[in-house]
C-alpha cells in the first residue's frame, strides 16, 4: 500500500495544481464576456457568480490519472493493467461534459439532456460494467444480464441527476463528493486497484481546488459555480467507481462487508433526496425536471439555517449514515434491514424539518 500512497499522492497534486490553474482562467473568461449565473427567485445567491467552473474536473482527472499511470507503470516495471472500462469511463464522462457545457450555455431542454445522459450510461455495460448482483439485498443475489444492464443503466442515470439537483448551495455537491472520492481512493487502494486509485484522487484534488473557491472565493473576488458540466460529470464518476467498487470487492470477501453498503450509505443522502423531491412533484403534477425549492439544503435554511450551516448539517448527515450503517454491519445486521432502517431515519429527518417549518411560518405570520 505504501507504493500506492506514492502515486495516489501524484495524481491527487497534479489533479489539483491542473485545477488551480484552469479555475482562475474561466473566472478571468467569464468576467470579459460576461457570462454569469444570474440570481433568481428559486436561487439562494443574489448576485450574478461565473458558473463554468466544473470545467476544470474532467481534464484534471485525465492528467493526473494518466501521468500517476505512467509514472507507476514505467518505475514498477510492470506491463499496463489497462481496463477498458475506465477509457469508456473517459468516452461517456466526456459526452456528459460536452452536454453539461452546451446546458450551462444554452440551456438545453430537459429531454435532450436526459437522452445524451442516458446515452453515456448505456456506455459503461456495454464494457461489463454491469450491477449484476444485489448480494443479498432484498433476498436476491446474481440477476440475469436482461435485468442487470438496465438496472445498471438506471443507477448511473440516478446518481447523475441527484449529484446535479442537489448543487444548490456553495459546496454542497463538491463537499459530498469529496466525503466519497477519499472513501474510495482507500477502499481501491486497500483492495490495491491502483487504476481507481489514482482516478480517484486526481478527481478528489480537482474538487478540493474548486471547493475552496466556491465557498470561500467571495473574499477575494473568485467565487465560481460548477454548473451542469461539473455536476454531471461528478456523477457519472462516482456512479461508475461505485459500481466497480462492488464488482471488485464482491469477489475478494472484503473484511465481510456486504459490497453494497458503502457506495449506498456515500451516495443515500443525494439519491434519497432526488427520489422525495420526484414524488413530490409528480404528486403535485408537476414535470419531473420542474426546478424549485423542495430539496435538502431549502428545507434545512428554511428551518432557520444560514447557507454554511446547511451545506455542514448535510455533510455531517452523509458521514453519520456512513459511520451507522458501518457499525450496523459490523454486528451483521442485513442488508435489507440497514436500508429501510434508514429509510425510517430519513423520513423522520423530513418530518422533523416540515414541523420546523410549519411552526416557523405560522410565528412569521402571527407576527
Amino acid at each position: 500500500m505504501s507504493t500506492y500512497i506514492f502515486y495516489c499522492g501524484i495524481a491527487f497534486m497534479i489533479g489539483a495544481f491542473t485545477s488551480a490553474i484552469i479555475i482562475p482562467l474561466i473566472v478571468a473568461f467569464c468576467r470579459k464576456v460576461g457570462y454569469y449565473d444570474q440570481p433568481n427567485q428559486r436561487k439562494v445567491h443574489h448576485a450574478a457568480i461565473p458558473r463554468l467552473g466544473g470545467l476544470a474536473f474532467l481534464p484534471a482527472m485525465a492528467i493526473g490519472s494518466s501521468i500517476a499511470m505512467l509514472l507507476f507503470y514505467s518505475n514498477t516495471l510492470t506491463s499496463p493493467d489497462f481496463h477498458v472500462t475506465a477509457a469508456l469511463m473517459i468516452a461517456g464522462a466526456s459526452m456528459i461534459y460536452i452536454i453539461g457545457i452546451m446546458d450551462d450555455i444554452m440551456d438545453l431542454p430537459a429531454n435532450l439532456k436526459f437522452v445524451i445522459m442516458a446515452i453515456g450510461a448505456a456506455v459503461l455495460p456495454v464494457c461489463n460494467l454491469v450491477f449484476d448482483d444485489l448480494h443479498g439485498f432484498l433476498g436476491f443475489h446474481s440477476l440475469p444480464l436482461v435485468v442487470a444492464y438496465p438496472l445498471t443503466v438506471l443507477i448511473i442515470m440516478t446518481v447523475v441527476n441527484a449529484i446535479n439537483l442537489i448543487d444548490g448551495i456553495d459546496g454542497l455537491a463538491s463537499g459530498i463528493s469529496i466525503i466519497i472520492l477519499a472513501v474510495y481512493v482507500y477502499l481501491f487502494m486497500d483492495l490495491g486497484s491502483i487504476v481507481f486509485v489514482v482516478i480517484s484522487a486526481s478527481l478528489l484534488g480537482a474538487v478540493i481546488v474548486f471547493f475552496c473557491y466556491n465557498v470561500f472565493g467571495r473574499v477575494g473576488g473568485m467565487k465560481i459555480f460548477m454548473g451542469d458540466a461539473g455536476s454531471l460529470v461528478l456523477g457519472y464518476v462516482l456512479a461508475y467507481l461505485g459500481i466497480k467498487f462492488v464488482m471488485i470487492s464482491g469477489q475478494e470477501d472484503y473484511n465481510v462487508i456486504n459490497p453494497l453498503l458503502i457506495p449506498f450509505s456515500l451516495l443515500m443522502v443525494p439519491v434519497f433526496d432526488l427520489i422525495r423531491v420526484a414524488l413530490l412533484r409528480l404528486a403535485a403534477g408537476e414535470p419531473m425536471f420542474h426546478a424549485d425549492q423542495r430539496h435538502i439544503h431549502h428545507m434545512l435554511m428554511r428551518c432557520g439555517l444560514s447557507m454554511h450551516q446547511a451545506l455542514f448539517t448535510i455533510l455531517l448527515l452523509v458521514i453519520g449514515f456512513l459511520l451507522l450503517n458501518l457499525v450496523l454491519d459490523s454486528v451483521l445486521v442485513p442488508m435489507t434491514v440497514i436500508f429501510f432502517f434508514d429509510v425510517a431515519f430519513f423520513l423522520l429527518f423530513y418530518v422533523v424539518c416540515t414541523s420546523i417549518i410549519q411552526i416557523r411560518d405560522s410565528s412569521l405570520a402571527d407576527s
